[in-house]
């Protein structure tokens, strides 16, 4: 599906800011993939697919947060587990700023984090987002200006503390 290449890494993004994982959001944007390509019908119109595409993630990731909160976690023992790899740190600005912005995020509640991804970083309209969420869109607007709020002040909190 053409459609769903050209929105994967918004996509990508999307799931990321839901999971707050790489592997979770990668795993995430497969679900979805699948889905996408197993529906039957799709919207015709590109701005109706775009927030189809987006209302299939979200789908995906509420399914899966249900099924993770009935079934039975598995702990590992940390001596045991595979040390994370680092990326390689260059004190590019840009970096330090995206880092400080996406620790930020994950520290905001979820429909915060949501509602800022898919207004500032899907680009969705407040009309939009109201629909894929349904919700009014006043909602949309009043929970944005919230969670713009909340990302400023958890940004200003953590400058406080370095």
């Amino acid at each position: 599906m053409e459609r769903l290449e050209r929105y994967r890494l918004r996509l990508f993004g999307y799931a990321y800011s839901l999971t707050g994982n790489r592997e979770e959001a990668e795993d995430l944007l497969q679900d979805c993939a699948l889905r996408a390509l197993a529906a039957s019908s799709t919207p015709e119109s590109e701005p109706a697919c775009r927030a189809w595409l987006f209302r299939v993630m979200r789908n995906a990731w509420i399914d899966r947060t249900r099924r993770r909160h009935t079934a039975c976690t598995v702990e590992f023992d940390e001596e045991t587990s595979e040390p994370e790899e680092k990326p390689p740190w260059d004190f590019d600005r840009s970096l330090i700023d995206t880092i400080a912005i996406h620790q930020a995020m994950q520290k905001l509640p979820v429909p915060y984090r949501e509602i800022i991804s898919l207004v500032d970083l899907a680009g969705f309209s407040y009309a939009e987002v109201a629909a894929l969420l349904e919700v009014p869109a006043g909602t949309v607007m009043s929970r944005l200006s919230r969670a713009r709020k909340a990302l400023l002040a958890e940004m200003t909190s953590a400058q406080l503390r370095t």
